[in-house]
């Protein structure tokens, strides 16, 4: 996991990627998982995120709040994460 203070940039994907690959190599055992990179920032463009595409590398970028956010908006962003996981588990079910 990283914590950046400011917002996500590209250059964060190739530092968690050298971290990842030190801990593959030298951390983990020959049967492990690859391990998954969490990058936490105070904030992060959905477009850079697909143009990196960060999930091939297990890496994954979530942004915090710096100021409080109103009700109305907490609300629409969590009925909106529902949504997106709604969709993505019915994506990866037709996958199957």
């Amino acid at each position: 996991m990283d914590l950046k203070i400011g917002e996500f940039e590209a250059g964060d994907k190739g530092q968690m990627e050298l971290y990842l690959g030190w801990l593959k190599r030298y951390a983990c055992e020959p049967d492990e998982a690859d391990p998954l990179g969490m990058i936490l920032c105070a904030g992060r463009s959905e477009e850079h995120i697909a143009l990196l595409q960060l999930q091939k590398s297990g890496i994954h970028v979530a942004s915090y709040w710096t100021e409080a956010v109103p009700k109305q908006e907490l609300e629409r962003k969590l009925h909106e994460a529902v949504r997106l996981a709604r969709v993505r588990l019915e994506a990866d079910k037709e996958r199957t």
